[in-house]
């Protein structure tokens, strides 16, 4: 049997190049692979463990899977479904809850992180969200997840879930590692942490024009340009060398690092050489993006089919659970 693979994205918006470069770019190397069955999924009950729009869930959840068909994923190499259309990662995700204690889920960094973007919706859903992540990637026995270097703690969760379960019931669950991708941690245009959707003006939409993308650009914080040296690891400026390091050829990259070294450098001609990269890389991925936009139908279609391959795989992990644990 092939090596399954499972990741997924929160239906909390359209896709941006965190979300490409941090895991879709892994999801379609090991979809390309032919040693591995790919599951990739639309997170859209994560989604409802922090406050959201219920109409803009009902949205996001179809988008991230139009992104997903624009990227490059294929429904004939993988399996790409919405999580609420399978119900057994919930079912699991009950029985998994058994063998963690709640001391463990508050001691998590993301957990905290989250109360304090939060305070007012620290939730048991909240809570549980590692245990359901373990379940969405357990349930189809899954070895390998491509998800950016801040899930690792919850893969850490899973791979002791796997284990919990296999010695107390005698189940076969792998226990899961995280699949790198180059650019597994992105950093935000605004100086401050990583590109996130919860965080306004931090990231590049998949679907931002070029226009779109050089105005998000302009308003990169940098230097005076006259400070030469090493190049920032973090900051404006820090920022702007990862991801010209991301998009452009080593040339062009050593070229501007000589530039700020020798107190030269010209931000403005670096964010549009910038701007012009990202761009270059986007431009496929929304012509192909309007073809799926144009025949709703299709999408319908996979995502049905999707959903029915993926229950059928589900079905069967949660049967043999409710057995071992004397539920059936």
């Amino acid at each position: 049997m092939r090596n399954r693979v499972l990741s997924g994205i929160r239906a909390t918006g359209r896709l941006h190049l965190g979300n490409y470069l941090g895991a879709i770019k892994g999801m379609l190397a090991l979809q390309d692979d032919p040693q591995y069955e790919t599951l990739y999924m639309v997170a859209d009950v994560h989604a409802v463990t922090t406050p959201y729009n219920i109409e803009e869930l009902r949205v996001n959840r179809r988008e991230v899977i139009v992104d997903y068909l624009a990227a490059g994923l294929d429904p004939e190499k993988s399996i790409l479904f919405q999580q609420a259309d399978v119900p057994q990662h919930l079912e699991l995700a009950f029985y998994f809850s058994s063998v963690v204690t709640i001391a463990r889920m508050q001691h998590l960094p993301t957990f905290k992180d989250k109360v304090k973007q939060y305070p007012e919706a620290a939730t048991m859903a909240l809570l549980n969200y590692p245990i359901l992540m373990a379940s969405d990637i357990l349930i189809y026995k899954a070895g390998l997840v491509p998800v950016g270097i801040d899930q690792e703690p919850h893969i850490e969760v899973a791979r002791e879930i796997a284990g919990k379960m296999n010695q107390l019931y005698g189940m076969d669950f792998p226990e899961p590692k995280r699949f790198k991708t180059e650019g597994e941690y992105v950093p935000s245009i605004t100086g401050e942490g990583k590109m996130s959707k919860s965080v306004e003006g931090s990231y590049i939409n998949l679907t931002d024009d070029l226009d779109t993308v050089k105005a998000k650009l302009a308003k990169a914080p940098t230097d005076s340009g006259t400070l030469g040296g090493n190049i920032p690891k973090e900051g404006g400026v820090g920022n702007l060398f990862t991801l010209l390091k991301l998009f452009t050829d080593n040339e062009t990259f050593v070229k501007f690092v000589i530039d700020y070294r020798e107190k030269r450098i010209r931000y403005s001609e670096m964010k549009q050489v910038l701007a012009d990269a990202i761009y270059k890389e986007l431009l496929p991925i929304q012509e192909k993006r309007r073809e799926f936009e144009a025949d709703p139908e299709k999408v319908d279609q996979i995502i049905k089919e999707g959903a029915e391959k993926a229950r059928a795989i589900a079905r069967e992990t949660v049967e043999e659970v409710r057995k071992k644990m004397g539920l059936l």
